[in-house]
């Protein structure tokens, strides 16, 4: 028997996977606000869109249940139509459509307009910049291109993105205005591949000077990259980096591995001694840059000796912030070829001692901030703490500094300067220093 939905006509939007997706679903929101939809993240309504995520496995496996959840409640009447968008969607719209026909609609990642047709909103150009943003007040996502040209084998994001197309700077510096006029004050910048901004458009790598007009809108006082490519990576960013106080000394760049063999294999175009040269190329032009990586285990034939190798480059690298995932077959990859002769819970053993050595090193570059002041940005209330961030962290995925809220009142969403009074592996204790 049919339930009366609660929330007519109201579209709630499901956002799975990265931050690239976070932003494709708030200009999707932008853009149902704009032709007057009521439209809501992730809350109660009865048209749903569920813009899923189709990296690896365990992200795939979310997308289908969370699809099949939905599809339970359309069935007991809870909700009227589910649509689905994205790169699970992008990827396997033929096997979806076959294996799960009652979900209204399935669009991929470029057919936004015929989505909003769908909800009965109509796709409008003049829209640059105009998103309902999901995260808290004070960040926001700048995604500056779409796709990615690298030929990394075990990759898919090609096959669901498409080919690297850079959004111009002209776009991008409107964007950030009409985001600083709504109260954020840091811009994560996010691509598939930042290294490469503007070879499409300006024949040249370009991310410099796209940095150099962001730092010009007023209101933004952090900008934070994410997601940089070793080969090729833009040194005049460095200089930037250096010259401009608004642009974190903080650069994600993941390097997957570092053994030679398993670096040629996954087709990265590049060696150990050349990420190691740049690496040291970046301290030494930024001292004091925290830089992020991820890493890759279990790669079809990495052998206990390639795995040594990159145990004993993450201690003696020293990153400040690392993450680590065990390797995924992907179809339709390079590496699918390859025989997957890892076995699983040697995947999970490595990866595990590779976060152990990271968790030491990380509580020792934390125990050398006790007693330092930073400048923080108070992202949230939590319990008995005001949680901030130095601009050495990016949100949901570094260190958190925690303030007793039972001695200061603080403002979410404002910045505060701060002395480290103890720390732990991934957090840090803090008081705030009276002015």
């Amino acid at each position: 028997m049919r339930t009366k939905s609660l929330k007519k006509n109201r579209i709630n939007v499901v956002t799975l996977g990265c931050s690239k997706n976070v932003y494709d679903s708030e200009v999707l929101m932008g853009q149902l606000k704009a032709s007057g939809k009521d439209v809501v993240h992730e809350e109660e309504g009865n048209i749903v869109v569920i813009n899923t995520c189709g990296f690896i496995n365990n992200a795939k496996e979310e997308s289908i249940n969370t699809i099949l959840d939905f599809m339970q409640k359309k069935e007991d009447g809870q909700v009227d139509k589910v649509f689905v968008t994205g790169c699970l969607s992008e990827r396997y719209k033929p096997d979806l459509q076959k294996e799960i026909p009652n979900v209204d609609q399935y669009f991929g990642t470029t057919e936004l307009p015929g989505l909003l047709k769908a909800l009965g909103a109509d796709y409008r150009h003049e829209l640059i910049g105009e998103r309902l943003t999901t995260t808290p007040k004070n960040y926001a996502y700048l995604k500056i291109a779409e796709g990615c040209d690298r030929p990394c084998s075990f990759c898919a994001i090609p096959l669901m993105r498409g080919k690297h197309k850079s959004t111009p700077i002209e776009n991008l510096v409107v964007e950030a205005e009409k985001l600083a006029v709504n109260g954020v004050k840091e811009l994560i910048l996010i691509a598939q591949d930042l290294t490469y901004y503007g070879l499409d458009l300006y024949k040249k790598r370009n991310l410099a000077e796209l940095l150099e007009a962001l730092v010009k809108v007023e209101g933004i006082e952090w900008i934070r990259l994410h997601y940089a490519f070793p080969t090729g990576f833009p040194m005049d960013v460095l200089d930037v980096m250096n010259r401009e106080s608004k642009i974190c000394n903080y650069l994600d760049i993941p390097l997957q591995h570092i053994s030679d063999a398993i670096l040629k294999s996954m087709r990265r175009g590049t060696t150990k001694e050349k990420t190691t040269k740049l690496l040291q190329e970046f301290r030494k032009t930024v001292p004091g840059m925290t830089i992020r990586t991820t890493l890759i285990v279990g790669y079809p034939g990495e052998t206990e000796e390639n795995f040594q190798e990159l145990k004993q480059w993450v201690s003696d690298m020293r990153f400040e912030r690392l993450g680590c995932f065990t390797y995924s077959h992907e179809e339709n990859t390079h590496a699918f070829n390859l025989v997957d002769d890892v076995p699983e819970e040697v995947k999970m053993q490595r990866a595990n001692e590779i976060m152990e050595i990271q968790s030491q090193i990380s509580w020792e570059l934390n125990q050398a901030k006790i007693g330092q002041e930073f400048k923080v940005v108070i992202d949230r209330k939590e319990g008995n703490y005001f949680v901030g961030r130095t601009e050495f962290d990016s949100p949901d995925v570094d260190n958190e500094v925690l303030i007793d809220a039972s001695k200061c009142y603080l403002k979410t969403g404002e910045f505060t300067t701060v002395k480290v009074t103890e720390a732990e592996d991934f957090d840090l204790y803090a008081e705030v220093v009276i002015a």
